[in-house]
């Protein structure tokens, strides 16, 4: 398994909006923007699903995504790829549903968790600019 380091949690951290890739089995890609995320610990992220329809079902067809962020004002970013678990009951489940419904009622807009994602990271590739770009880092 592939680890985040600081840095790339602080950039995570800072982020509002993540780009979350996925692919059927005939290898059609969609790709959304997800802002429901968590760091789980430094191999695992979480992504509260509110809205996934093309996203879900790729997912229960296969597993493997892909996560992309950065920070522009430090020329950083990073992509992650993975193997998700989608997950309805349970302590990360339960613990998700009251997570997005606090931040529902911080937002003052109705959200519901139907599910937790849970993505073990496998892989983290930079995309920052320069001759790095692009390669393997963990």
């Amino acid at each position: 398994m592939a680890m985040l380091n600081e840095g790339m949690k602080e950039i995570f951290s800072k982020q509002n909006i993540l780009v979350l890739g996925t692919a059927d089995l005939k290898g059609v890609p969609n790709v959304v923007p997800v802002g429901a995320v968590k760091i789980l610990d430094d191999e695992t992220i979480l992504i509260s699903d509110q809205f996934f329809l093309k996203t879900l079902n790729n997912l229960k067809e296969n597993p493997k995504v892909a996560i992309s962020f950065w920070e522009a004002e430090k020329g950083e970013g990073y992509q992650i790829k993975g193997e998700a678990s989608i997950q309805t009951e349970g302590k990360i489940y339960e613990d998700t549903v009251v997570w997005i419904r606090e931040l529902s009622e911080k937002m003052g807009h109705p959200l519901k968790s139907k599910g937790a994602i849970v993505i073990r990271i496998t892989e983290i590739y930079s995309v920052s600019p320069g001759p790095d770009a692009g390669r393997r880092i963990a």
